[in-house]
């Protein structure tokens, strides 16, 4: 499991704390901000993937700021992938069975069953 501690930039938050485990987001704590919204966001967000995280929160604007605590989660995860702290995916299992169906020689589709 990956622990992540970051410093927010031009938000209320002061610190976010985020526990990542196999691509998946397992705990998020803001520490500062609005309180009902950071736990809210923080529960929304728990079991989800980081990708999809990253997607749905980068961008959210807070009252003009160019920012929020939420685009600030968002830009927590990023850096993290770019360190390579996290995974963006978790692994497949063992007992997955992978399909690839070649349908022209430019297209391919790779399912994965499990």
């Amino acid at each position: 499991m990956a622990t992540i501690s970051y410093t927010p930039k031009g938000v209320c938050s002061r610190k976010i704390d985020i526990e990542v485990e196999d691509g998946i987001v397992k705990k998020v704590h803001f520490t500062g901000g609005c309180n009902g919204n950071t736990q809210g966001v923080s529960k929304l967000v728990e079991g989800m993937k980081v990708q999809d995280v990253i997607d749905r929160l980068e961008g959210i604007d807070c009252n003009g700021r160019g920012t929020s605590c939420p685009a600030q989660l968002a830009e927590a995860l990023k850096s993290a992938l770019k360190s390579a702290l996290v995974t963006a995916l978790p692994p497949l299992s063992t007992s997955s069975t992978v399909r690839v169906y070649v349908i022209s020689l430019s297209l391919c589709f790779i399912i994965v069953c499990g």
